[in-house]
C-alpha cells in the first residue's frame, strides 16, 4: 500500500459533526474537531416530528474540517481521500438546481408510522419480511409518501430524494448517488430480487428516477470540486470514495464485518448491530435487517440492527434541565453524581422512549416516564442513576429480541466514545447484558476515513486498515453485580409491560 499521506472523516450526527484526519502508515488519528461545540437542534413542528436543516449540516462540516486542519497543522494537499458516515434514514429533497425544497425529515420523526403500516398490511407481512426483512414502517420510502400526500406540489418539484450523507457528498462533489447499504436502509432495496423495491414503488406511486444512481460503498464516487475545497480549506480532486449510514459504519470503524460480530453504540440514540450472512428478520418487526458495508455479491453480508431513539438525547434533556448552569454541569459531573446511589436507584425506574416512535415497541409513541418517584427519598443523584440504567435495560428488551431470532454474539465491542465513557453506564451494560464489553478508541469519523483508504485502493483490505487499531479494555460481568442489576430490569420491565 502507499503509505504516504493523510485521510479525511466526517461523521455528520444529528447532534454534531465530527472531522478526523488519519496517517495513512500508521492507522492514528492526528486531530480532531467536533461542530457545534454543544449540539444541534431539532425542530418539532408536531409532536413525534424531528427535522433538521441541511444547509446546517454543511456549515458544521466546514466549521469542523478547517478546526481539525488547523489542529494537525498538516498541508492539505496530502490529503488523499476522504469518506463520509451520516445518520441514517432521514430524507433530504432537492430540485433540478440542486437547491433544497425543505428541511430534512430525520431518521427519528415518527409521522409516516401509519403509511408505513398500511403498506404492510397492503403488500402482506410474508412478503414484506421475505423481501425487505422489514416492514416499510417509519423508513425513509414511508416518509416520501408522506410528503406525496401532504405537500403534493412541493412533491412535484422533486428532481433527487437523498439520504444525509448523499447530500453532504452532493456538497462535496456536485455528484447524486446512493449505495445498496443506503437503499437498504430506506427500504427500497427488495434482498429478493437483488435490486430495487419495485413493490414498494407501486404502492407509494414513486417513480424511481427520483433515486440516485447506484455505486459501491468502497468506491470513487466523485471528487472535491473547486468550491467546496474553497469552502473546506483543501485541495481540489480530493476522492469521495466511502459513504455509510452511521451505524453500519460505526460497526466497520470497530472492525465487525464478519458474521456473529456485533457492536454497540450509545450516542444521540443507542444501538446494538451485529453482523450475518443470513437473511434474518424479526417477525414483529422490532429489529431491522440492513446492507452491511463490505457485502459482496457471492459473500453476503447484513447488519441486523436494534435501536433505541432515547439514549443520549436523554442525558442531553437531563444536563438542560437539571443543571442551573448548563456549562457548568457537565456530563463528568452527571456521571459522578449518577455513582452516589446505588444499583436500582431505591426504586426508581426511568423508561427512555422521549424520542419518537420506538422500533423496538413496534413502532409506538409512548413517551419517556418516571416510575416510583418518592419526593421525600430521591434526588437529583437517584434520577441521573435511574435514566443510564434506564437506557441500558431498553438496549437490553431489544437485546433479548435478537437472540429470540437467532443473533448470537460472544462479546460487544464499543468505542470510548458517548454514553460509554461513563463508568456506570459500562457497568450495567455489562451486567445486564450478561456478555464481555470491549472497548476500542475509535469513532465514526475514524472508520470513515479508513473506509475512504480502501475506497480509493490506497488499503488493499480492511485487515490492511485497522492495523492501528487497539482494544483498550475488556470489561466482563460480575455474578454479584449482574444479579442486582438483573433484578432492577425485572421491576423496569414489569412497568414497560403496561405500555406495550
Amino acid at each position: 500500500m502507499n503509505l504516504d499521506g493523510y485521510l479525511l472523516g466526517i461523521d455528520l450526527g444529528s447532534s454534531s459533526v465530527k472531522a478526523t484526519l488519519v496517517d495513512v502508515r500508521s492507522g492514528v488519528s492526528l486531530a480532531s474537531s467536533q461542530s457545534p461545540a454543544e449540539e444541534m437542534s431539532m425542530v418539532s413542528v408536531q409532536p413525534g416530528w424531528a427535522e433538521q436543516d441541511p444547509l446546517e449540516w454543511w456549515r458544521h462540516v466546514v466549521t469542523s474540517v478547517k478546526a481539525c486542519l488547523v489542529k494537525s497543522n498538516v498541508s492539505h494537499p496530502g490529503i488523499k481521500a476522504i469518506g463520509i458516515s451520516y445518520q441514517m434514514h432521514g430524507l433530504v429533497l432537492v430540485g433540478k438546481d440542486m437547491e433544497l425544497l425543505r428541511p430534512s425529515i430525520i431518521w427519528c420523526d415518527s409521522r409516516a408510522v401509519s403509511i408505513g403500516e398500511n403498506a404492510f398490511d397492503k403488500l402482506g407481512k410474508e412478503f414484506c419480511l421475505k423481501h425487505y426483512l422489514n416492514s416499510p414502517g417509519n423508513f425513509t420510502a414511508s416518509k416520501l409518501r408522506w410528503v406525496r400526500e401532504n405537500e403534493p406540489d412541493l412533491y412535484d418539484r422533486i428532481y433527487k430524494i437523498m439520504l444525509p450523507g448523499e447530500y453532504i457528498a452532493l456538497k462535496l462533489t456536485g455528484e447524486i448517488c446512493t449505495t445498496t447499504s443506503g437503499l437498504s436502509e430506506g427500504i427500497f432495496w427488495d434482498f429478493e430480487s437483488q435490486g430495487l423495491a419495485q413493490d414498494i414503488l407501486r404502492t407509494y406511486d414513486i417513480d424511481e428516477q427520483l433515486l440516485p444512481v447506484r455505486t459501491e460503498v468502497f468506491s470513487v464516487q466523485g471528487k472535491l470540486t473547486r468550491q467546496a475545497a474553497m469552502e473546506l480549506g483543501l485541495s481540489p480532486g480530493v476522492a469521495i470514495s466511502y459513504r455509510a449510514g452511521d451505524q453500519p459504519n460505526n460497526a466497520f470503524s470497530l472492525g465487525v464485518i464478519n458474521p456473529g460480530e456485533t457492536t454497540a453504540t450509545a450516542g444521540t440514540s443507542g444501538v446494538i448491530y451485529s453482523v450475518t450472512d443470513k437473511n434474518v428478520f424479526d417477525p414483529k418487526s422490532r429489529v431491522n435487517t440492513f446492507v452491511h458495508v463490505n457485502n459482496e455479491k457471492n459473500k453476503q453480508r447484513n447488519g441486523v440492527l436494534l435501536c433505541v431513539n432515547g439514549t443520549g438525547i436523554l442525558n442531553r434533556w437531563l444536563r438542560q434541565t437539571l443543571g442551573e448552569r448548563v456549562q457548568h454541569f457537565s456530563y463528568q459531573k452527571m456521571n459522578d453524581l449518577a455513582l452516589e446511589t446505588p444499583i436500582g436507584a431505591d426504586g426508581l425506574s426511568f423508561l427512555p422512549f422521549g424520542n419518537g416512535a420506538e422500533r423496538v415497541l413496534q413502532n409506538k409513541l409512548i413517551g419517556a416516564s418516571l416510575h416510583g418517584l418518592d419526593f421525600n427519598r430521591h434526588s437529583q443523584s437517584h434520577i441521573l442513576r435511574a435514566s443510564q440504567e434506564g437506557i441500558v435495560f431498553a438496549l437490553k428488551y431489544g437485546f433479548d429480541i435478537l437472540e429470540e431470532i437467532g443473533i448470537k454474539s460472544k462479546f460487544i465491542k464499543a468505542g470510548y466514545a458517548n454514553m460509554f465513557l461513563s463508568p456506570l453506564f459500562r457497568e450495567a451494560f455489562v451486567n445486564t447484558m450478561q456478555i464481555p464489553l470491549e472497548l476500542i478508541e475509535t469513532d465514526g469519523a475514524k472508520g470513515a476515513a479508513l473506509g475512504a483508504g480502501i475506497g480509493a485502493g490506497i488499503y488493499h483490505s480492511a485487515t490492511e486498515a485497522f492495523h492501528g487499531l487497539r482494544a483498550m479494555e475488556q470489561q466482563n460481568p460480575d455474578p454479584v453485580l449482574t444479579e442486582k442489576y438483573l433484578h432492577s430490569y425485572s421491576r423496569w420491565r414489569k412497568i414497560l409491560n403496561n405500555y406495550v
